[in-house]
């Protein structure tokens, strides 16, 4: 009995384990935007939710990915996701 409930706690932490570090690109249709989250979104597609609660805001989900570089790509890839701004360069005069 004691080696089932071993075998059991121990599966339940490599598997804890293995999420970790995974990314999802979150898009919401109505804004135009697109995130990249570290929890899996919630993804509704119904307007009925679209109150103001954030988490039902979430009209479609790509992932998970294992690293955020892997994520930006898959970002780049979405037509539903505008392109993401070039970082501004210091100017000295």
């Amino acid at each position: 009995m004691r080696s089932l409930m071993l075998a059991g706690l121990m599966s339940v932490a490599f598997a804890t384990a293995g999420q970790a570090d995974q990314y999802w690109v979150a898009g919401d249709r109505s804004t135009g935007k697109c995130n990249i989250v570290t929890t899996q979104p919630v993804t509704f597609g119904l307007p009925a939710y679209a109150g103001d609660a954030s988490e039902y805001k979430t009209s479609f989900t790509s992932g998970p990915y294992q690293s955020l570089d892997d994520a930006k790509l898959a970002r780049s890839g979405i037509s539903a996701c505008p392109a993401e701004p070039e970082p501004a360069a210091d100017k000295k005069q």
